[in-house]
């Protein structure tokens, strides 16, 4: 295996962990700007939003450049969003900086894939792919609950300033260890937009947004959730979202092999039936225990939930794969791109939970995503069952 790509992976980590330990943050940032949580929840939404529309449009842009200068730019910028975040006087100035990371968000991830299989041969194409986005899992597990801890220390500016080092470093062994030329493809935006229209491809971009929805209407909110709602302190969440990262791990791992297994749309009907009812228990639990039970067996149930709720990527990337391999590429950007869209939204829909509700009714609201999803999945494969002809 090519050590270089443990290098890109290096940096898949860094613009991860800034993506997830984001919702660890947003109490003290709306303490610190004077604004409600929900409000703060926009920080998650513009990122998303600038992440799913700007990342196609930009990898179209750039397609034909050379990836080396790409992917140091993106960087660059990526570590300056950083710094003006950590550096912001005003709320809007971090929103601003943090559309700027999410645009060099992904278009790092769209090449840091492409320079991955230009560097490795044919034969190993899927497993270069596997290493550069096992960054994003091990963000999961081990970046988001760091940062976290940073913030407990630091405040959650220094958490910015830390993720800014680390895009720096990954950012200066990159110039030094990718080597120049590797020249990309250029696809053009209508490309893009005919692999949508293909059958069945739809369906599973609207489940994709859907199971993420449900997801992060939760996850955006996890803080006000344990502290609010389950009484826990501060200090908790580095330890939940450590939890949460090793069921995500484990959960990636197992929903690849039960795909290959049991078959990719059932690994995903059952993810979002579990990852549904794992909603309603979030919601259950604060609700009806007493705080004292409710925040250890809160922090329980992110274990359960990392699993369930990340066995469901992979198993949705082998279905849509299988629809249209000619366009693998294509169609998993758009998976991608749904992916985000659904974070976009499910900030939104728990910021309005928030506003007239109480943090224990997230997951009640969450729950009904994966099962409007749940229902898309089962009424794609009655539709793909053959009709017997009557007899004569």
């Amino acid at each position: 295996m090519d050590k270089r790509l443990f290098w890109l992976a290096l940096g898949s980590f860094t613009i991860s962990t800034e993506g997830f330990v984001i919702s660890s943050l947003l109490p003290d940032i709306a303490r610190d700007a004077g604004i409600s949580i929900p409000l703060a929840g926009t920080l998650i939404t513009a990122f998303a939003l600038a992440y799913a529309i700007g990342t196609p449009i930009l990898a179209t842009l750039t397609g034909e450049w050379d990836r080396r200068r790409v992917i140091l730019w993106t960087l660059v910028f990526f570590v300056i969003g950083n710094i003006a975040a950590a550096l912001s006087s005003s709320f809007e100035l971090l929103l601003i900086a943090r559309i700027i990371m999410a645009l060099s968000s992904g278009l790092f991830a769209a090449t840091a894939q492409g320079a991955a299989v230009a560097l490795v041969d044919d034969h190993h194409r899927a497993r270069a792919i596997a290493v550069v986005v096992g960054g994003n899992t091990v963000a999961v597990a081990v970046g988001a609950p760091l940062g976290a801890l940073v913030a407990t220390i630091a405040g959650w500016r220094g958490t910015f300033y830390a993720i800014a080092g680390l895009g720096a470093l990954a950012g200066a062994i990159l110039w030094y260890r990718l080597p120049r030329a590797i020249v990309g493809t250029r696809l053009p935006l209508k490309r893009r937009l005919a692999a949508a229209m293909r059958p069945g491809v739809m369906p599973i971009l609207v489940t994709t947004l859907l199971a993420l929805t449900g997801a992060f209407t939760v996850f955006a909110y996890v803080a006000p959730l344990a502290i609010q709602g389950a009484g826990l302190s501060q200090i908790a969440l580095p330890g939940m979202l450590l939890a949460f990262g090793v069921g995500a791990v484990i959960g990636n791992i197992a929903g690849g092999q039960a795909a290959d297994r049991f078959g990719a749309t059932r690994t995903v009907g059952w993810s979002l039936t579990l990852s549904a009812a794992m909603l309603v228990m979030l919601s259950v639990v604060p609700a009806f225990l007493p705080q004292h039970i409710a925040g250890p067996a809160l922090m329980a149930m992110m274990v359960p939930w990392g699993i369930v709720g990340w066995a469901f990527p992979p198993a949705q990337a082998s279905r849509i794969i299988k629809l249209a391999p000619d366009a693998a590429p294509i169609v998993l950007s758009l998976n991608g791109s749904a992916l985000y869209l659904g974070v976009a939204l499910g900030a939104v829909v728990g910021g309005g939970v928030l506003r007239y509700g109480a943090p224990a009714d997230l997951g009640l609201v969450a729950a009904a995503f994966p099962l409007i999803g749940l229902g898309i999945v089962l009424a794609g494969r009655m539709l793909a069952r053959p009709v017997a002809m009557p007899a004569e």
